[in-house]
């Protein structure tokens, strides 16, 4: 049977420059770091543009130049700073809000999977009002391995008692695509995220959408 309109059985979201526009704490939580370290505060769209490639490719935005030693020693303060201000500025995508409100009309279940550690995820959802809908969420340290790895989606079908060939990732950024491919699922990008600068073209996804209302259009025909 052709599978090419059948509406998917679940669908997981990417968080960070998918659900969630976190940029703005995650460039304030660098300023003020960098502020402490008397280190120059690069250009916003350049942090912007790293946030779905985690933490340390943030950081590396201002210190270009340090070892991966060195990312690391610094990563905990500035996870430290970013901490104390989870969803001060942080908003859900315009349109998201209705989207999800849509899945849920029509029973669709759907949660979370982020490279986001559980100690920024669980506090930050809460606060945006998510905890309470999503089916499932899967943060970078649930498990062993994270994106790209395919484990955390195919743990969150799992944990919503579904086939992972009849589900949909939702994201923002090529380990996206990938971790989807690897897991069996079908692939769509959204367009307004962060995407590391690259063109998500390139990254062969299944769908590649620019606005909610196209991404709302391609989950009632994708699976």
């Amino acid at each position: 049977m052709n599978t090419a309109h059948v509406r998917p059985a679940g669908v997981l979201f990417d968080l960070d420059g998918t659900l969630l526009d976190s940029a703005p704490d995650l460039a304030a939580a660098l300023e003020r770091y960098t502020r402490q370290h008397g280190v120059p505060m690069p250009a916003y769209a350049r942090v912007r543009a790293m946030v779905s490639a985690g933490s340390s490719a943030i950081l590396r935005t201002a210190w270009p130049q340090a070892s991966p030693q060195r990312i690391a020693e610094l990563l905990p303060g500035y996870l430290e700073i970013y901490a104390g201000m989870l969803a001060e500025r942080s908003r859900l995508f315009p349109g998201i809000t209705g989207l999800l409100d849509h899945l849920d009309d029509e029973r669709l279940p759907w949660g979370i999977v982020t490279n986001k550690i559980a100690a920024l995820t669980l506090p930050l959802l809460q606060r945006i009002g998510l905890t309470p809908r999503a089916g499932v969420v899967v943060c970078g340290d649930t498990l062993a391995r994270r994106k790209p790895d395919p484990e955390p989606l195919l743990h969150a079908c799992a944990q919503l008692g579904l086939a992972a060939s009849g589900c949909v990732y939702v994201g923002d950024d090529r380990r996206d695509v990938d971790a989807a491919r690897a897991a069996g699922m079908r692939s769509i990008v959204v367009g307004w995220g962060y995407g590391g600068g690259e063109d998500p073209a390139d990254w062969k996804p299944d769908a590649l959408v620019r606005s909610v209302g196209a991404l709302r259009a391609a989950l009632e025909r994708t699976a």
